[in-house]
């Protein structure tokens, strides 16, 4: 967690990343760049102009409203960039699996572009839908069981929020553990190092973002802790069907677009300011990159400095928060 004060930002960059197989995705006011460390050493380099929801619909850019909005825009972005990255790593290189009978009826029926679209969309769908059913089904159900013993509504939503944060910290922590992700989280640690350099307006070198913190207030694993912090007072709020499984269930799905907006706009005033306030809203997720982000190697540092400055804008300080 950064304590230094010679660490801390001189401004706030709204540029920001995604850690990828052996790549950093990263996004910047006026681009997209993926960068992947390829089996022979070398860099691949794509970079693509961003296109946002808003810029097509500026009525989903209003606030609350753009909040599930970009959400599920960055999922799909970001699943795109880690198809993208794992194109170079599959799983046996001796011998290539032979494609599924969806990648044969994909091939057969689609033109590659639209091919990708189905496989995205139903990998975003598929994620979604696992974490609403760990983080949100699951938790609901537990505490279902303790209706006859609880009988108190506020109660009942701590309870609940508890088991949630509880299911994600161990979900989290169990994620870490895993050999391959290890490896994601040294790439996410030299995404938080690089920005947090260029941050401090020190010159993008291997040698200086060697030297910064891998905790950044401003990250993914932060705003989702935010999320679970949120649904227990929304829940506690909304008190219908508090004392029916189904009906409490049905509620809760219901609610998760509110409770999205709100943790976005949270997000983006944790982003714009720097207080006590601030700084008790971003303690959590902080801790919780104790997990989520390790210490990169060199040749990790370099695929994050490539890949921020390629999204960099022409002008100084376009891309301020």
């Amino acid at each position: 967690m950064p304590a230094c004060k010679e660490n801390c930002p001189k401004f706030k960059t709204m540029c920001g990343g995604q850690a990828l197989i052996e790549g950093i995705m990263m996004r910047g006011p006026e681009k997209e760049a993926v960068v992947v460390r390829k089996p022979d050493g070398e860099l691949e380099v794509k970079v693509e102009p961003l296109k946002l929801v808003k810029t097509r619909h500026p009525w989903l850019g209003v606030p609350f409203l753009r909040g599930p909005v970009n959400f599920v825009d960055s999922m799909v972005h970001g699943v795109k960039a880690l198809m993208y990255s794992a194109e170079f790593y599959p799983e046996d290189e001796d011998s290539p699996a032979e494609p599924s009978k969806l990648d044969q009826w994909l091939d057969k029926h689609l033109s590659s572009e639209k091919a990708m679209g189905v496989v995205v969309t139903l990998s975003v769908v598929l994620g979604l839908g696992f974490s609403i059913l760990l983080f949100f089904i699951l938790p609901t159900l537990l505490t279902g069981l303790l209706t006859r013993w609880v009988k108190s509504r506020l109660g009942l939503s701590l309870i609940e929020g508890l088991v949630r944060m509880a299911i994600f910290v161990l979900y989290i922590i169990l994620m870490s553990q895993m050999k391959d992700m290890k490896r994601v989280f040294r790439y996410h640690g030299a995404e938080h190092q690089t920005i947090f350099c260029y941050e401090n307006g020190l010159p993008l070198t291997v040698e200086n973002v060697r030297k910064m913190p891998r905790h950044h207030p401003r990250c993914g694993t932060s705003f989702l802790f935010v999320i679970m912090a949120v649904a227990i007072v929304v829940h506690a709020v909304i008190g219908v069907g508090w004392n029916n499984t189904w009906l409490r269930l049905a509620v809760r799905l219901l609610s998760l677009p509110v409770i999205v907006s709100i943790t976005y706009e949270i997000n983006r005033f944790v982003g714009r300011h720097d207080n006590w306030l601030t700084r008790v809203l971003t303690a959590p997720g902080l801790w919780l990159q104790n997990w989520t982000t390790q210490r990169p190697d060199d040749s990790m540092i370099e695929v994050g400095i490539r890949a921020l400055t390629e999204v960099l804008p022409e002008e100084k300080g376009a891309d301020a928060w």
